[in-house]
């Protein structure tokens, strides 16, 4: 499951990455000015502003939801790891050790 989510977030990624590659900036209109307004007919006279910008806000949506669902597919199974412990000391060393006076430098030594 994680794989499916992590290709379409990454071919979400991409595909905005060109969209917004491809749109033209605020500044752009000056060359139309001098013959080049020719190449927006295409969508109309407004359209492909609002066209591409709402396939810019679908990838964003798409790219947010599939964030979210990494971050929780990762979360769980971060939370399924079983922490490996250390063996408990027995019982009857845990009362020799406490009856016999150790500095914090000593090691207790099975008998």
């Amino acid at each position: 499951m994680y794989q499916i989510v992590m290709f379409f977030h990454i071919l979400t990624a991409a595909l905005l990455v060109a969209l917004v590659l491809v749109q033209q900036g605020k500044g752009a209109t000056l060359g139309a000015a001098f013959g080049s307004g020719a190449s927006q007919t295409v969508f109309g006279s407004r359209g492909s502003g609002s066209f591409l910008f709402r396939i810019t806000m679908g990838l964003i949506a798409i790219f947010f939801v599939t964030s979210l669902a990494l971050n929780y597919l990762s979360t769980t199974a971060y939370k399924q790891v079983k922490v490996i412990t250390l063996p408990a000391i027995p019982l009857q060393q845990q009362q020799n050790t406490s009856t016999n006076a150790m500095t914090p430098g000593q090691i207790p030594v099975p008998r």
